[in-house]
């Protein structure tokens, strides 16, 4: 799969373990996910385009990099993708942020959209899309092609977890879009859950369950 990119690193490793263990509190599972989010951020923008500026340092005159082109576009998806996007925002505070409600039908496991919005001018931006679970890949194949309606060119995915399944879905439908992910778990199960997975991600944020 040359279009995920398995994200290694072992902070990211041990943060997930810990989000992992059903013992982890709500308000642990949260900070260890805006934590994650920080790290996974970190790698999703390491190519971000640099231009030499010219500045003055307190001793003399230099050139100096910087990011160029417009500013981003972070599009967590709701709800447990909130929980990603103040990570990533701690990292890259001037990202603009766009908004997509969607959520699975428990029977058909389809994806129902319920609220968009976003920046006029996705195409001049990169968009990075934020959802933690890769599972069914449904959810994550409509907002790309949402976004694509909109405008957007390059589109990258970040997620704590996947699916082999859910990747390929995906990949069928956006193959040129990367996934950045800190683990690709063996398999769904029949409820189109993550195994062995970390549970419902909305519901150890907010602590609904």
């Amino acid at each position: 799969m040359n279009e995920v990119i398995h994200v290694s690193h072992p902070l990211v490793q041990h943060k997930l373990t810990l989000m992992r263990d059903r013992e982890t509190s709500t308000k642990s599972f949260r900070e260890l996910t805006r934590e994650i989010a920080t790290l996974m951020c970190y790698e999703v923008t390491r190519d971000l385009p640099l231009e030499d500026v010219t500045i003055e340092t307190p001793l003399e005159t230099m050139q100096a990099p910087m990011l160029t082109g417009k500013k981003l576009v972070f599009v967590p998806i709701l709800r447990a993708g909130l929980g990603l996007l103040e990570g990533m925002l701690d990292l890259v505070p001037a990202a603009r942020v766009a908004h997509i409600g969607l959520y699975r039908d428990p029977e058909s496991l389809e994806p129902v959209e319920y609220y968009f919005k976003t920046a006029p001018d996705l195409g001049e931006r990169l968009v990075i899309v934020i959802d933690p679970m890769l599972a069914t890949g449904n959810t994550l194949v409509a907002a790309a092609y949402r976004l694509k309606e909109h405008g957007a060119g390059e589109v990258r995915v970040v997620s704590l977890l996947a699916a082999p399944e859910g990747l390929a879905n995906f990949h069928a439908h956006h193959p040129e879009i990367r996934v950045w992910t800190a683990a690709i778990d063996p398999r769904l199960d029949d409820h189109g859950y993550i195994r062995p997975g970390l549970g419902d991600a909305g519901d150890r944020l907010y602590g609904t369950r």
